[in-house]
């Protein structure tokens, strides 16, 4: 064969070995691609799972914490072990008392039964006396409460004219209605605190052998609402007007009118002061930005958010501070340990020093100024840490990995997320406006929806005021009852005396 033609041929099969290696450098490629992907859809597996039947809390235990003794698996040098070995020690006996029953708390009425022997005790000396208690329950009863006026005539000198005396009714909530406040307030109490449907309270009742109609029921929570909205507006006005709010939001399922069978799903969008503790709930349609926007409009000061997007608007505003929540980013990395237990349980141990100085400021009960101080000692060298450790890492991390996802929610917000070391009245996460909004959470498991649009506005105002009452430990029964019978002839400008976090301290001895 001639030069000429060995050497096409060879440039030919160089080709083919280019191409071929071109493919499998492709090939390469793919699979990489989808064993990356393989792995994102095996964490939303793990994490659907773990949603589904695994534990919700979010613990995490460095491996290298000093609290947690290591066993020592690693022998330097092996020598024969005998096969036999007598052990000696001397155990100490535990001198545990038992703590003995609960106390009984001192504000509870006692009723005094005296039992005397059955023997014959006349002339004998009382030398003592032992005392039992036992912690009794009267089941919630029922009874009438009858108003009787009598009425009189009063005739003129002149015997010409007369006029009927008669006195008046004390003010009711509901003036024509059956049902007193002190009924009226156990009715909301059962459902928005203890998460009672209304269907079940009407079992209740029926058990009682007293038939009262879901509708009635229904119809006395309206005018309750009805009678609290303009409580409601001052406590609004008082949430709106702190300089420092947290924000989030939570859907609530409400039966559409226009299709038969189907619910709609609203959004109850919540708002805390840290400062005043208290809490207002606000319905609306959607989850869109016109409720927060429309209800925030004149707001100025510091608003805390997760990461959804709708607040990421109010960043523009200059009168507005956004902050970001830790527990957020922290939850991301907690995610991750499966994937990169080495990266993500550093990130870990990060946030885990962040929250112990927290810790610390608590147990120590420190002011803002204190703690603004030790967080500026303490958390912002760590916060430092963290940031430029993130920054780095996420160079060198797949972006649609759960490490990588946590890593960019981050640093997508980091000056958001380390603006709580601005003030020491700052928060460092949401975690206190999530609390508040646990009750909807079990109720939404108990009744399911609300009947309508109004309805769901209506269940916002009662859980403002409990949520309220639980952060400023407020017996709701006896706050609503007080306030029922109270605020039909309360001055409005002294409303502000009835809201829960005024109210132990003014009503209550």
């Amino acid at each position: 064969m001639p030069l000429a033609q060995i050497q096409d041929y060879a440039e030919l099969l160089e080709s083919k070995v280019d191409q071929q290696q071109s493919k499998i450098d492709t090939l390469t490629c793919v699979i990489n691609t989808l064993e990356s992907n393989v792995g994102i859809l095996e964490f939303q597996i793990a994490q659907l799972k773990r949603l589904l039947f695994g534990a919700k809390r979010e613990r995490f235990i460095p491996q290298n914490n000093p609290q947690q003794m290591t066993l020592p698996f690693e022998v330097e040098t092996l020598e024969e072990v005998p096969k036999t070995e007598k052990i000696e020690y001397i155990r100490e006996k535990p001198n545990k008392k038992h703590p003995g029953r609960i106390a009984l708390p001192d504000h509870l009425p006692v009723q005094e039964i005296i039992l005397e022997p059955k023997e014959d005790t006349t002339g004998l000396q009382c030398i003592g006396k032992e005392v039992t208690d036992k912690l009794e329950l009267l089941p919630a009863k029922l009874f009438i409460k009858r108003y009787i006026r009598p009425k009189y005539i009063q005739h003129s000198e002149d015997g010409l004219s007369s006029q009927g005396i008669i006195a008046e009714l004390p003010s009711f909530a509901i003036d024509k209605g059956i049902a007193s406040e002190s009924l009226l307030a156990q009715v909301m109490v059962d459902k928005f605190v203890d998460h009672l449907p209304t269907y079940r309270q009407v079992a209740r009742f029926k058990r009682s052998e007293i038939k009262i109609p879901y509708a009635t029921i229904t119809g006395w929570q309206s005018k309750v609402c009805e009678l609290l909205t303009p409580l409601y507006e001052v406590l609004k006005h008082r949430v709106l007007s702190q300089g420092y709010l947290q924000a989030d939001e939570t859907p609530i399922a409400v039966q559409d009118k226009n299709r038969l069978g189907k619910t709609h799903k609203g959004y109850h969008w919540v708002y805390h002061s840290p400062l005043e503790q208290a809490v207002l709930f606000d319905y609306r349609p959607s989850r869109s930005r016109e409720g927060p926007t429309e209800l925030l409009k004149n707001f100025k000061g510091y608003l805390q958010t997760d990461g959804y997007s709708v607040y990421e608007s109010f960043g523009k505003n200059k009168d507005i501070t956004l902050l970001g929540c830790m527990a957020h980013a922290r939850r991301g990395f907690e995610k991750a340990l499966d994937y990169d237990k080495d990266k993500a349980g550093y990130a870990m141990e990060l946030f885990q020093r962040l929250y112990t100085i927290e810790r610390k400021a608590r147990e120590q009960e420190l002011d803002h100024t204190q703690r603004h101080k030790l967080r500026l000692e303490k958390a912002l060298p760590i916060c430092s840490e963290l940031g430029k450790w993130i920054a780095t890492e996420y160079q060198n991390t797949l972006p649609k990995s759960a490490l990588g996802k946590a890593m960019a929610y981050c640093l997508a917000r980091w000056d958001n997320l380390i603006g709580y070391l601005h003030d020491g009245a700052l928060e460092i996460d949401n975690n206190l406006i999530e609390n508040a909004i646990r009750p909807v959470a079990l109720g939404r498991k108990n009744y399911l929806f609300a009947g309508s649009h109004r309805t769901a506005q209506n269940a916002a105002m009662i859980y403002s005021f409990f949520a309220t009452c639980k952060k400023h430990n407020v017996e709701p029964y006896a706050w609503l009852h007080y306030v029922l019978q109270v605020i039909q002839e309360y001055k409005v400008s002294k409303l502000t005396e009835l809201l829960p976090q005024n109210f132990a301290k003014i009503h209550m001895p």
